[in-house]
């Protein structure tokens, strides 16, 4: 069963760690992400964004 990242079903604490393990495995290698992306996941860590949304955006950021 998939794993519910939802804002309802997290708190912030949990939110913030999924952001950094999530950068950290991003980062392993390829370039950081960009401000912008990094903005999308801190609305996703302080509530205001569900992840899926952000994900969404940061595709269509680097979208041809």
């Amino acid at each position: 069963m998939a794993k519910d990242y939802s804002i309802k079903n997290t708190t912030k604490v949990q939110r913030e760690k999924i952001a950094n393990e999530a950068l950290g495995i991003s980062t392993l290698d390829a370039l950081e992400p960009s401000e912008e992306a990094k903005a999308l996941v801190q609305e996703y860590i302080d509530g205001k964004t569900e992840i899926k949304d952000v994900l969404k955006a940061t595709i269509k950021m680097y979208a041809i």
